[in-house]
């Protein structure tokens, strides 16, 4: 009998019996197991079943408490995701019955929990990973009175007992990798006391990757959905419980730090830790992955052919080679997740200073109470104009608005800054990766030589000079002690040098003594005079390398770790905290006062407080990479074009009624970039009162009203845009197409009526447009014109076939209609080989319809047409627009294109996007889900399909999300808002877009493993 016959007489042998002994027609499929058989067993209703067949010799005791459990967690916690024991026909739990070869099995059955083993799925959301402590916590907490006889065992597997490895470690034959389990082993031995004095009772101990279950899909959030295989439950501490999962999280998680705190928060939600219990996780983590990979190594050697028992030895190895993590500060993240004193005696330091606070000597020799408060945080500070850098001379400046003949002024402790500008703030290779932004001190700005005297009695710890750009310069730590002996310590930074001929590491300074004095900027780190006055509780894991400034994402640690020293200031701490605006009760004031179909973009709404170039920041900071919005068509905040505002604003800012030389320039210079045919501007407020305009124009100048556009297409807001949008009036409770409009297909040759292999499908799109002809001539509507955006944006990013618009421009002016190119997307340079879109049709409108790009924000619109339309047009009546055309409009319109033409933002965007093409091309290549890649320079699209080919909107919805969970923002368009779309401002870089690569790659290998 070969392999696949015996596999088969065997799933026969035992559905068989499943049938006889439980009543369950079911088909068997076999599932992994390192001892037992194990079967899913699936009946005609779909209800699933885990057969188990114990290992030959198996004890009995041994499934007989892992019923009990099963049981006892039922009763204790119905609610738990726990699967239950299947009774057999004759009410019993457990039975033995023979195999196919006759010899006597244990055998039980379970219910098949719904979802996929935690090790195969991404991403390993921070929300799983907590909700997957507060199921382990869960069990724990229901085992706690459960008893069994076989919960006291001598097994490899008891982490209490993992001594056993320190006399296998000759098994490794890797010098290094021994020096690693060594060092794990001696931390193990400092703490087996401290573990012995923990409490015993029941716990799952091996809720490993593969034993923890998980429902939900990429369509919406994941969950827990169960706990299994308590084969190796025993009797220990329950934080053995939590280190062996937490074990298993961290491993090849890209930020193992946060997975293992969301882990411990989640369990201590539920089943609250002692501060004893966070302090030993770390340490009995280490130890797990060590006993892990001798084990593995022992195995191995007896059986190399095994794939199983070395399943999880090269990432256990990864981890402990390649994450440097301080077990000191790990410690006190731990605690802090915990709501626990981050140190020991932080509790006690901090209640002393709160009742001393009044009686420290002052740090700047006066009261500080009434020195007024200056804010340079992301929501109230321009500082610095570029958050990516900021040279010496403007450093030197910062907060110079405050600065009041040398009065003292105070800057905020645990305010985000986007100050911070080195590289050493960056969390990761990219612009838009993590970075450090929330101040930890409070700064007190002051003249350079200002003395400072200290607070209390202290010891120097360390005084040195850090010479780096935007460093500390001059800084000191002292080391105090409270009467009880707690320790903390307090950061004195931006010093001119010169205590380093006085001060050394030991020497005690006395309470009220002038010590130090405030450097200037050739030595203080480049900065404005000020000290930055910092409180810290440890230094362990810090030493005397203070952050000064935090991650946004992890100050539940660094405001614990680095409190408020208000007190030390003799100041309210109210008074000198940062406290920024919260996005959620933005969120609900929105809801409340705005109508409900302003929609917001992503799941996680995003609430922005600055700009710079093609990035955007949050209010705590954060930046992310705008990769979206096509507005800002040169950059956010692009200095020339603040200096255009400010100075017309300055001067005056009238209308068309009056003459001044800006309006013709701004005319003179969009003629300059257009066909000779076009002559006559009309500046207007945006695009859709250009295009409103638009139809006026036409149908004065054909005397009839009917038009012909492409199907979801979208050309504004107003009601004469909203009738030509099908993009709007199709969707369920829009106005429903008007009689005056006949739609075409969107000339789409990736998923239209024809496609790319038919060489004449340009030709047969522009044919579509006859019907329409007469369609609106036999109603009596006669032919205005037709309007289109010329690469469809919300119809999916299409690119025409060339020739198109062309042909279909032929057919209008034949009929009499009037030609209108709305090129509010895709003018002004982005599609790098062409100034407009038309350009690459080689057709010629009669109208051409500019927006938002053409502002960079700044609310303008133009139309531009023939001088014969525009007679038309000139009926007696007065066109007026207030502000279209306004002075300040059209000096910014101006400075606009005079910004692409100087920047060479038109070629940028050609050789970006073309190597952003390939990028994308190549995960075409990799990932079935991208259908199309299309686009020109930067006017790109990706559109998403599912495995049959159609159109995957969840699949995008999910990716567009994720890219902004990653800092990445992007946005969705066509008929099933399955197209990604990517329209970023034209000065995004190479670097960038590999970023977009790079995350989007990483996303869509979540895809696959959904």
């Amino acid at each position: 009998m070969n392999k696949h016959e015996s596999d088969a007489h065997l799933r026969s042998h035992w559905a068989a019996t499943l049938k006889e002994h439980w009543d369950i027609d079911a088909q068997l499929s076999r599932l992994d197991g390192e001892y037992d058989l194990n079967f899913l067993a699936a009946d005609a209703s779909r209800a699933g079943y885990i057969l188990k067949v114990m290992r030959s010799g198996c004890e009995r005791w041994l499934v007989d408490m892992q019923v009990q459990a099963f049981d006892h967690i039922k009763a204790r916690a119905p609610d738990l995701p726990c699967p239950h024991v299947v009774r057999s026909s004759c009410g019993q739990p457990l039975l033995s019955l023979p195999d196919e070869n006759g010899d006597q099995r244990l055998v039980w059955i379970l219910n098949q929990l719904p979802g996929r083993c935690y090790a195969k799925i991404e991403p390993k959301s921070i929300a799983l990973i907590q909700d997957f402590g507060q199921v382990l916590a869960g069990f724990a907490k229901a085992l706690k009175d459960f008893d069994h006889e076989g919960l006291v065992r001598d097994f490899k597997w008891d982490l209490t007992r993992a001594a056993w490895i320190t006399e296998e470690l000759c098994c490794l034959k890797d010098p290094s990798r021994r020096a690693i389990v060594e060092d794990i082993c001696n931390g193990f031995e400092e703490l087996k006391q401290d573990l012995a004095e923990q409490p015993r009772q029941a716990i799952h101990n091996d809720a490993n990757d593969y034993n923890v279950m998980v429902a939900g899909d990429f369509t919406g959030p994941r969950h827990i959905s169960g706990l299994i295989d308590l084969g190796d439950m025993c009797a220990a501490p329950r934080i053995c419980d939590l280190a062996i999962a937490a074990a298993y999280v961290v491993l090849d998680h890209p930020e193992p730090e946060t997975a293992l705190a969301a882990l411990v928060s989640g369990y201590h939600a539920t089943y609250p830790l002692t501060a004893a219990e966070a302090d030993m996780i770390w340490p009995l983590l280490r130890m797990r992955l060590a006993v892990s990979v001798i084990n593995s190594t022992l195995m191995s050697a007896e059986a190399p052919d095994d794939p199983y028992v070395t399943i999880s030895q090269a990432p256990c190895w990864r981890f402990l080679e390649g994450t440097a993590l301080h077990g000191g500060l790990l410690k006190a993240r731990l605690r802090a997740v915990c709501g626990l004193p981050v140190v020991e005696g932080a509790d006690r330091v901090l209640a002393w200073l709160e009742n001393e606070r009044g009686n420290f000597a002052p740090l700047m020799g006066q009261d500080l109470a009434d020195a007024p408060m200056g804010s340079l945080s992301v929501e109230q500070s321009t500082w610095p104009q570029n958050p990516f850098h900021m040279p010496l001379d403007e450093a030197a400046r910062v907060g110079e608005e405050f600065e009041d003949q040398g009065r003292i002024w105070l800057g905020y402790y645990h305010e985000p800054r986007l100050i911070y500008t080195d590289l050493a703030f960056r969390k990761g290779p990219w612009k838009a990766s993590n970075r450090r932004t929330v101040h930890l001190a409070v700064d007190a700005f002051a003249p350079s030589g200002t003395p400072l005297t200290v607070p209390l009695r202290g010891e120097v710890f360390a005084a040195e000079y850090r010479s780096g750009h935007l460093d500390y310069g001059g800084v000191i730590i002292l080391r105090h002690e409270t009467p009880q002996r707690d320790q903390f310590y307090t950061l004195y930074g931006h010093l001119d040098p010169e205590f380093l001929n006085r001060l050394k590491p030991g020497d005690v300074v006395e309470k009220g003594v002038a010590f130090c004095q405030l450097g200037d900027p050739s030595m203080n780190g480049g900065w404005a005079p000020h000290v930055h006055f910092q409180l810290a509780l440890s230094t362990d894991g810090i030493e005397a390398d203070w952050p000064g400034v935090a991650d946004p994402d992890e100050m539940y640690l660094w405001r614990a770790l680095c409190p408020n020293p208000a007190a030390l200031l003799n100041l309210a701490d109210d008074k000198v905290r940062y406290f920024p605006t919260d996005k959620m009760t933005v969120l609900a004031e929105r809801k409340a006062r705005f109508g409900s179909n302003l929609s917001l973009t992503y799941s996680d709404p995003v609430m922005l407080a600055r700009g710079w170039k093609h990035h955007l920041f949050d209010e705590w900071g954060r930046p992310y990479l705008d990769a979206y919005n096509n507005v800002p068509h040169v950059g956010h905040a692009h200095p020339r074009i603040q200096t255009v505002v400010a100075d017309q604003l300055k001067r005056i800012n009238s209308n068309t009624r009056y003459l001044h030389p800006a309006q013709t320039a701004f005319a003179e210079k969009i003629l300059s970039k257009l066909p000779d045919h076009l002559e006559v501007c009309f500046f207007v407020n945006s695009g859709s009162e250009a295009n409103e305009l638009a139809l006026r124009l036409a149908r004065a100048h054909s005397g009839a009203k009917g038009i012909v556009t492409p199907d979801h297409g979208y050309h504004g807001n107003t009601t004469g845009a909203i009738d030509i949008s099908a993009y709007k009036f199709n969707k369920p409770g829009g106005v429903g197409q008007a009689d005056w409009v006949e739609l075409v297909e969107v000339a789409d040759d990736y998923r239209g009526s024809y496609r790319r292999n038919d060489p004449d499908r340009a030709r047969k799109f522009a044919n579509l447009v006859d019907a329409a002809v007469i369609a609106l001539q036999q109603k009596g509507h006669g032919l205005a014109g037709f309007i289109a955006e010329t690469f469809p944006s919300v119809g999916g990013q299409i690119i025409p076939p060339k020739g198109y618009l062309a042909a279909v421009y032929d057919k209008i002016r034949n009929a009499g209609g009037i030609c209108i190119a709305d090129e509010v997307q895709t003018g002004l340079g982005r599609l790098g080989q062409h100034y407009f879109g038309f350009e690459h049709q080689d057709a010629l409108p009669d109208i051409v319809v500019l927006g938002k790009p053409i502002g960079n924000g700044h609310p303008l619109g133009v139309l531009v047409t023939t001088r014969e339309i525009a007679e038309s047009f000139d009926n007696g009546i007065e066109f007026f627009s207030t502000f279209g055309g306004s002075t300040l409009s059209c000096r910014v319109g101006k400075e606009v294109m005079d910004i692409v033409d100087d920047e060479a933002l038109q070629e940028n965007a050609l050789v970006v996007g073309e190597e952003f093409m390939k990028q994308l091309k190549e995960l075409q290549n990799a990932h079935d889900c991208i259908g199309d890649v299309r686009g020109m320079g930067l006017f790109l699209g990706l559109e998403l399909v599912n495995p049959d080919g159609s159109e995957a909107s969840d699949i995008c919805s999910y990716v567009k999300n994720r890219m902004r969970d990653h800092r990445i923002l992007l946005g969705s368009e066509g008929p099933c808002d399955n197209v990604l779309k990517i329209r970023p401002p034209l000065t995004i870089t190479t670097e960038d877009t590999r970023m977009i690569a790079t995350v989007l790659e990483k996303v869509l290998l979540e895809i696959q493993n959904r």
